[in-house]
C-alpha cells in the first residue's frame, strides 16, 4: 500500500474508535474524518465539503422535513386506542398490527421520527393493556428497521448508498428497487419478533428516568359524562374510565348528592360528575379515547375534550403567591392567564372539594391546558419577579387533523409516485415538497429547520469524504482485492455473502450510515474487479447496513428506545443474533436471485 492508502486507513480505525466509543458525538467525528482527509492533502478542500452538496445529503435533509410535516398532523397518535384494544383482546394479533403498522410506516416516513413518536404510545398501550413497555418497544425499533428497507426513503442509509452509486458513474436506486427484498424481510422480522423475540424479550417496567414529572404524578380532577353509549349507562368497573384507563373514581356527584368512594357496580349516569386522581398520561389516553369514540362524550375540568392545539403544563403555586388562599374561580384563572385547569395536585391530600372551589396553597401544582401559541406569553409572565407560579413542566398534546393530514399525505404521495415513475428526482421532489408545505402554512420555516436531523446531515458529509478518499488512495481496490483473494474461489454469491456479514457486524459498533459509506465504495470496486453488475454488491452492503439488532448502538432508533425500556445492553444480542444470523442466510440466498449479476 502506498502512503495515502496507509493514511486513510489510520483515519478509517481512528473514526471507527470515536464511533464505538462515543468520545465524540457522531457529528463532530464526522467534521474530524473531513477536516484530516484535507490536512493530510488526501483529497482537495472542494472535495472534503462536497458532502453537503451531495443529492443524498440533501435528499435525507429533506426527507426529515416531510416526515415532520407528517407526523405533525398527529395522525399516529389516533392510533393509540385502537392498538391498545386490540393487545386487550389478542396480544399475538396486536403484535403483529404493531409491528406491521410501525414498518409501513417506515417504509415512507424517515423512521427516527417514527419511534420517537411511538415511545410514548408504547408506554401508553403498555399501561392500558397491563403489559411491560420492555415488551413493546425494542420491537417497534426492530420494526422501523424491517419498514426502511422497503423503499429508497425509508431511511437514510439508503439514500447514502444510493448517492456513493451516482457518484461513481452509477444509475440511482429506484423508489421500489428494494422492495421485493424489503418486504420479505418485513414479512420474516415480524414473524419472528411474534413467536420467538416476544419470548426473549425482559419483562421489566419503564425506566424511572423516562418517567417524566408530568406524565406520572397523581391529580385529581373532574370528569362530567354526557350523552354517550360509551360513557354512561354501564358499572364503574365496566367503564372504559376505569377498565381500560385505570383512573381512581373517588366521588360521584349526581343531582346534588355526593357519593364517595363508589362501589364497582354502581352505573354510571348522564350527567355524573366523577372525581378521579389520575396522571397526564391517563388525561391524554382519555383524550384520544373520546376522539375515537365520541367529540362530545365528556368534559373535563369544565372544558370539552375536543380542544385543537393544545399544550399540557404544570403550574407550581411559588411561597407568597398572589394566589394563596384563594380558588381557581378567584383569581380568574382561565381568562387571566388563557388557561384551562384540568386538575390540582394539593399537596398529599385528597381533596372532595369542587375543583374550582379548591382554596390553593404554596406548593399545589395546577395542571393546566393552554393553547400552545400561548405558552410564549405564559412563560414572560413566569419571568416576572412577583410571578404566582413556576412552570415545571409542559407537554404537547397532539390533535388528529384530518384535512392536513390528507395534505399532507397527498404531497408525500405525489413525491414517491413521481420519482417511482423517474418523472421527478427525489431531491428536487423533497425540496418542492417542502416548499409547498411551507407556502400552505403546513409547516413553518422555524419547524423545517427543527426537523432536520443536523447530525445526520454532518455525518453523511464527512462519511461521504471518506469515501473519495478511499477511492483516490486505492485502499477501496486493495480492500476489495483482498475480499476477492479470500471468497473468490467460491464464487460471487460468497463474496456478496461476505461483503453483507462484514457490513453487518460493523453496523453494530458504528453509525449505520458511516458504515454503508465505508463499504458502498469497496461493493463498487469489487464488482468491477470482477466485471458483474455492482447492484447485488451494493444491495448487500445497504441491507446489512440497516440491519442492526444486536447492540443498542449500531442503530439510532435501538439507541431512542434502550432507556425508555429499561433494557440492558445484553438484552438486544438476545434477542438480536438470531434475526441477524436469519437475515444473513436470506440475503445470501436471495440477493443473488432478485437483484442478479
Amino acid at each position: 500500500m502506498g502512503l495515502d492508502a496507509w493514511l486513510v486507513l489510520g483515519v478509517i480505525v481512528v473514526a471507527v474508535l470515536l464511533f464505538v466509543t462515543e468520545f465524540f458525538s457522531i457529528d463532530v467525528v464526522a467534521l474530524l474524518i473531513l477536516c484530516s482527509l484535507v490536512l493530510l492533502g488526501i483529497i482537495s478542500p472542494e472535495e472534503g465539503v462536497a458532502g453537503f452538496a451531495n443529492p443524498a445529503t440533501i435528499t435525507v435533509a429533506f426527507m426529515f422535513v416531510l416526515s415532520a410535516a407528517l407526523l405533525k398532523t398527529g395522525a399516529l397518535q389516533l392510533m393509540t386506542p385502537k392498538l391498545a384494544g386490540l393487545f386487550k383482546s389478542n396480544y399475538l394479533l396486536g403484535m403483529i398490527s404493531l409491528v406491521l403498522f410501525v414498518g409501513f410506516t417506515s417504509a415512507f416516513v424517515n423512521n427516527t421520527p417514527v419511534v420517537a413518536v411511538f415511545i410514548p404510545v408504547a408506554v401508553q398501550i403498555a399501561h392500558t393493556s397491563n403489559i411491560s413497555p420492555s415488551k413493546l418497544l425494542i420491537p417497534i425499533s426492530f420494526a422501523s428497521i424491517f419498514g426502511g428497507v422497503c423503499s429508497l426513503i425509508g431511511t437514510s442509509t439508503n439514500i447514502v448508498v444510493s448517492g456513493v452509486a451516482m457518484k461513481n458513474g452509477l444509475p440511482e436506486f429506484g423508489m421500489f428497487e428494494m422492495s421485493p427484498l424489503g418486504l420479505i424481510f418485513l414479512v420474516i422480522g415480524t414473524l419472528y419478533i411474534a413467536f420467538i423475540g416476544i419470548k426473549l424479550l425482559p419483562d421489566r417496567s419503564v425506566a424511572e428516568g423516562f418517567k417524566s414529572s408530568v406524565s406520572f404524578r397523581d391529580f385529581l380532577t373532574e370528569i362530567e359524562l354526557k350523552e354517550d353509549g360509551a360513557f354512561t349507562g354501564q358499572r364503574i368497573m365496566d367503564s372504559p374510565i376505569v377498565k381500560e384507563l385505570e383512573m381512581d373514581i373517588l366521588e360521584v356527584r349526581r343531582n346534588g348528592q355526593k357519593y364517595g368512594l363508589p362501589p364497582g357496580d354502581m352505573v354510571l349516569l348522564s350527567g355524573d360528575v366523577l372525581k378521579v386522581r389520575c396522571n397526564v398520561e391517563k388525561i391524554k389516553g382519555l383524550k384520544d379515547l373520546v376522539k375515537i369514540q365520541s367529540q362530545s362524550a365528556v368534559s373535563i375540568g369544565e372544558e370539552a375534550l375536543n380542544n385543537q392545539g393544545m399544550t399540557l403544563v404544570e403550574l407550581v403555586i411559588t411561597s407568597q403567591s398572589s394566589f394563596e388562599g384563594k380558588t381557581l374561580r378567584e383569581i380568574d384563572f382561565r381568562r387571566s392567564y388563557r388557561a384551562v385547569p384540568l386538575a390540582i395536585r394539593h399537596r398529599e391530600e385528597v381533596l372532595h372539594e369542587h375543583l374550582h372551589e379548591v382554596p390553593l396553597k404554596a406548593g399545589d401544582v395546577i395542571l393546566a391546558e393552554i393553547k400552545t401559541h400561548h405558552l410564549t406569553e405564559l412563560k414572560k409572565q413566569e419571568t416576572h419577579h412577583e410571578s404566582p407560579f413556576l412552570i415545571l413542566s409542559e407537554e404537547g398534546v397532539m390533535d388528529f387533523k384530518k384535512k392536513r393530514f390528507l395534505f399532507v399525505l397527498t404531497i408525500i404521495g405525489t413525491i414517491v409516485f413521481l420519482a417511482a415513475f423517474n418523472l421527478v428526482n427525489i431531491m428536487i421532489g423533497a425540496i418542492a415538497g417542502t416548499a409547498i408545505l411551507v407556502v400552505s402554512k403546513s409547516i413553518t420555516m422555524k419547524e423545517v429547520y427543527q426537523a432536520i436531523e443536523w447530525k445526520v446531515v454532518f455525518l453523511l458529509a464527512g462519511a461521504l469524504s471518506l469515501g473519495v478518499a478511499m477511492q483516490k488512495s486505492g485502499l477501496a481496490a486493495i480492500i476489495a482485492s483482498s475480499l476477492i483473494d479470500s471468497l473468490g474461489e467460491f464464487g460471487p454469491i460468497a463474496i456478496v455473502s461476505g461483503l453483507y456479514l462484514v457490513t453487518a457486524l460493523l453496523t453494530e459498533m458504528m453509525s449505520n450510515n458511516a458504515t454503508a459509506a465505508l463499504l458502498a465504495p469497496i461493493a463498487i470496486v469489487t464488482a468491477q474487479s470482477l466485471d458483474l453488475s455492482p447492484t447485488p454488491f451494493l444491495m448487500a452492503v445497504t441491507f446489512a447496513a440497516s440491519a442492526s439488532f444486536m447492540t443498542p448502538v449500531g442503530y439510532q432508533t435501538n439507541t431512542m428506545v434502550y432507556s425508555a425500556g429499561g433494557y440492558k445492553f445484553t438484552d438486544y444480542f438476545k434477542v438480536g443474533w438470531p434475526l441477524s444470523l436469519v437475515f444473513w442466510i436470506v440475503a445470501s440466498i436471495l440477493i443473488p436471485i432478485i437483484f442478479p449479476f
